[in-house]
């Protein structure tokens, strides 16, 4: 079984509008993943270094960033990264552009969980919904591009306020929706903002918005998590 999640952190500013990392770190370590993809990770002004001080997350957590050759400080690209357990593999990272008027990104890591090779991407999309679309079909465009076909997982926030339209018909193509529920706003959820999507070759065996006290007040949005498993083939 490999877990994964994803969590918008808001740069670890709650929802008392108080920036404090170390209960963001917490949120982490409830959730107990495998990979978790995170959005808005890196501070919005200055060196735009990481919102979690990387001392902090080493001292005080099992996780690392996989490294993305951006800023020194930073563990983002355009605020998002990818953690993962210090035991974990990393085979290859990369990060890319996404179309739009303002800057967005994506962040791609082939990594080994308990011998499985898994291609997890961590993505913030727009919030125009044509733009939304844009970057949908180009991440997609992306993957069909890279050598290999391993087990693939998508994570992030996706902005997308439609239950099945938009950019998830796009997604839904050649990915199946983890059944997390809604993940914003944290203190009264409303909407299916945050999702994470995986190749037909695995299967979700469950999956949630994690809500608990810390992450109610973490952030605005509840983290998103899913337990994965290989599908069984049939004759």
């Amino acid at each position: 079984m490999i877990r994964v999640a994803s969590y918008n952190m808001r740069k670890a500013i709650g929802t008392d509008r108080k920036r404090r990392p170390e209960r963001t770190i917490e949120v982490l370590n409830e959730l107990d993943a495998d990979i978790i993809a995170l959005q808005e990770a890196d501070r919005r002004f200055g060196l735009r270094a990481s919102a979690i001080p990387l001392h902090m997350l080493d001292a005080h957590s099992d996780y690392k960033a996989v490294e993305l050759d951006t800023r020194a400080d930073s563990i983002g690209w355009h605020g998002n990264a990818l953690l993962v357990r210090k035991s974990i593999e990393v085979l290859e990272h990369h990060l890319f552009h996404l179309p739009t008027l303002e800057p967005r990104g994506a962040v791609l890591a082939d990594v080994v969980v308990d011998g499985t090779l898994l291609r997890c991407v961590g993505m913030h999309l727009d919030l125009s919904g044509l733009k939304r679309r844009q970057q949908a079909r180009a991440i997609l465009d992306h993957l069909k591009e890279r050598d290999g076909n391993p087990s693939t997982i998508l994570m992030g926030d996706l902005n997308e306020w439609s239950a099945n339209g938009g950019c998830l018909r796009d997604f839904a193509e050649d990915h199946d929706f983890a059944p997390c529920g809604r993940s914003f706003h944290a203190g009264r959820p409303i909407a299916a903002l945050d999702r994470i999507m995986v190749s037909r070759d695995l299967r979700v065996v469950d999956s949630g918005a994690h809500l608990t006290a810390a992450s109610r007040r973490a952030s605005d949005h509840l983290p998103i998590w899913a337990d994965l498993a290989p599908r069984v083939r049939t004759l």
